[in-house]
């Protein structure tokens, strides 16, 4: 069974979790919500020996895909995701970048959009792709039931969930998309959010006040 292996690499004033996952066997590795500090992602990138091939993004908020164009170009690397939900974002990531004061942006079209259902792969290694909207309309979460692992970027938090009070949010969504999308994962399965430290959706569904079971 191909192993799947990753490190996170906060960025960004907002300390976003940006991950690196690779293949263990063939050490091919995607970059997922590259927000910005392109040269500790690449250092890191670096350190663990493994060659970056492709960038994966969960949704086009600045903190996750402020950094994304500069590092496709520079590296040559395929942009995979969000979901077309996201496109919005995508087209006002510049305004997005100067109203949080990052250095200038540039927008950039995917070289793939995702939709529910479909996969990704790094190396060796299958990963699920679900749509979770509620953050935004084209929020994306990438699942390997192999590893028991989730990168669900701004849908689930340690103890807490999404905003939904930015353009295209929405608060019965966002719950739906976790109830109905994330626990089916398994209670078992580690996730890692946007922000904060990781958990568990056995953990979530038993003290989240936001997600817990009745």
């Amino acid at each position: 069974m191909p192993s799947l292996r990753y490190q996170t690499v906060p960025v960004t004033p907002f300390q976003q979790n940006c991950s690196i996952v690779w293949c263990e066997a063939t050490k091919q590795a995607a970059v997922i919500d590259p927000g910005g500090d392109l040269s500790r992602i690449e250092a890191a990138a670096k350190q663990l020996g493994v060659q970056l091939g492709q960038i994966w993004l969960t949704h086009a908020h600045i903190d996750h895909a402020g950094g994304t164009a500069e590092l496709s170009e520079r590296l040559g690397l395929p942009i995979i995701g969000p979901h077309p939900g996201d496109k919005f974002w995508i087209d006002g990531i510049a305004e997005q970048g100067r109203m949080f004061g990052f250095p200038q942006v540039a927008s950039f079209t995917p070289t793939r959009w995702l939709q529910d259902g479909d996969t990704v792969q790094v190396g060796e290694c299958t990963l699920d792709v679900r749509h979770c909207p509620g953050h935004t309309p084209g929020h994306v979460v990438f699942h390997s039931p192999a590893a028991r692992r989730a990168f669900v970027g701004d849908v689930l938090f340690a103890g807490s969930i999404g905003r939904t009070d930015f353009p295209g949010g929405n608060h019965e969504e966002l719950i739906a998309s976790i109830r109905e999308r994330l626990w089916p994962m398994g209670d078992d399965t580690v996730f890692i959010p946007g922000h904060g430290p990781e958990s568990t959706f056995g953990e979530e569904r038993r003290h989240n006040p936001f997600v817990r079971d009745a």
